[in-house]
């Protein structure tokens, strides 16, 4: 970790509920919103979410599976987000989604009136706006857990046993 955490805190929770009170709590609950208010269909939330937490490199965000109702993607469904282009395990909302995250993250001055027009055939502007917000949220608390170390530091209970 790039940053004290005490030995008696969690790291996360330290981080984003103490050391800074008047920013880390907001932020954390933005973060929590994305998933607690969020309407998109789940395969496309997680397109767009995994897509992010790939760029990122966040270990912790790129394990995590986003569960709806008991529901989740499938196992490989990480694999078609890294082949978002050309998997035919996507409908065009799904493929959209994740193209949008990438192109978001890594060439949004390239997001030209083709894209849009693309977009809108399959997205509301609510929907469109609402991916923005989401995709902000990812690449920003994704990037700050991964750059601190705190992707590490947080492990989903499926994996405690190998520590």
């Amino acid at each position: 970790m790039q940053i004290d955490v005490p030995a008696d805190k969690d790291p996360i929770m330290y981080v984003w509920g103490e050391m800074v009170p008047g920013i880390g709590p907001a932020a954390a609950a933005f973060a929590q919103s994305v998933y607690d208010h969020g309407t998109l269909g789940l395969r496309e939330f997680e397109a767009a979410r995994l897509r992010i937490a790939q760029i990122n490199g966040c270990v912790f965000c790129q394990d995590w599976r986003t569960e709806r109702d008991g529901v989740t993607v499938e196992d490989d469904f990480a694999d078609s987000v890294t082949e978002w282009r050309l998997t035919r395990a996507f409908d065009e909302r799904t493929r959209l989604a994740a193209e949008y995250a990438e192109r978001y993250a890594l060439d949004h001055h390239g997001l030209d009136a083709s894209f849009w027009t693309r977009m809108k055939e399959h997205y509301s502007d609510r929907e469109i706006v609402e991916l923005s917000m989401c995709l902000g949220s990812w690449i920003a608390f994704g990037r700050l857990n991964r750059v601190l170390g705190l992707d590490t530091a947080c492990v989903l209970p499926s994996h405690l046993s190998s520590r």
